[in-house]
């Protein structure tokens, strides 16, 4: 089933409804992230950094945006909006690292993350941003060679994340690296990754892709990461519903 298509508030762009970002309107009349699009209500979709955003909100383009897809002016945009999303998206890559845990999709411990990559097994590869550059490089190298790219420029990714972060959310002591060895979680990380990366921006990534084929995408398909609105979409446009949705 393809993920319907949404249409940014702010640049136009369309993309799938994954990429992007939902806002919801509360009915105390409140504007809130609802990075899972399950909240009740009229909706409007977004899908630029926080830079943007909060260039938008200064400009005072967000809130035209906002009152022509829910045709009112009734509603209030909190100031902390930019770190409200970054924090909910951040927050669902966490628990989507849980998810898969919990799953036993997820190789964690140089050693297995190792066995796993040599032997072809792995389809993501992630170091924490304080991982040690040998320990990184190692496990990059072991990849390569279980992918059959021993010159290639495939490496994990460093992610914005400490090792005591990446712990917590797998219910284990000092992880620092984490390898994905089924394709479909790895697929899902990897969209949960996408979007967040995509919304804090580069300069707010603690590591940035040195090639394209470090980023969160990969993977058996080699995806963009780039989080390119302006691409063709992959799922059905529908008009009225790609400026504001309604969810019941």
């Amino acid at each position: 089933m393809t993920d319907p298509i949404r249409r940014c508030i702010l640049s136009g762009d369309r993309a799938a409804r994954a990429n992007l970002v939902r806002l919801a309107l509360a009915p105390d009349g409140m504007i809130h992230p609802d990075v899972r699009a399950k909240a009740p209500g009229r909706g409007a979709w977004i899908g630029v950094p926080r830079a943007s955003l909060e260039t938008a909100m200064a400009k005072g383009k967000l809130k035209g945006a906002l009152a022509r897809a829910f045709k009112t002016n009734d509603f209030r945009v909190p100031d902390d909006l930019p770190g409200a999303i970054a924090t909910a998206l951040e927050k669902a890559v966490l628990d989507r690292l849980g998810l898969e845990s919990r799953a036993g999709s997820i190789v964690i411990g140089g050693e297995r993350i190792e066995k796993a990559a040599r032997s072809g097994k792995l389809h993501m590869l992630l170091h924490a941003s304080d991982a040690g550059a040998d320990g990184t490089r190692k496990l990059d190298q072991a990849w390569r060679i279980g992918r059959d790219e021993k010159g290639g420029g495939l490496r994990g990714m460093v992610i914005p994340l400490a090792r005591p972060i990446l712990s917590v959310a797998l219910g284990r002591e000092n992880v620092v690296h984490i390898g994905l060895t089924d394709p479909g979680a790895a697929r899902r990380l990897s969209e949960a990754l996408d979007r967040w990366l995509h919304f804090i921006g580069p300069e707010q990534e603690s590591a940035p892709c040195e090639t394209a084929s470090q980023g969160a995408s990969a993977f058996e398909n080699g995806a963009d990461i780039s989080g390119n609105l302006s691409g063709e979409p992959s799922g059905p446009a529908d008009d009225d519903a790609a400026i504001a949705d309604m969810n019941i």
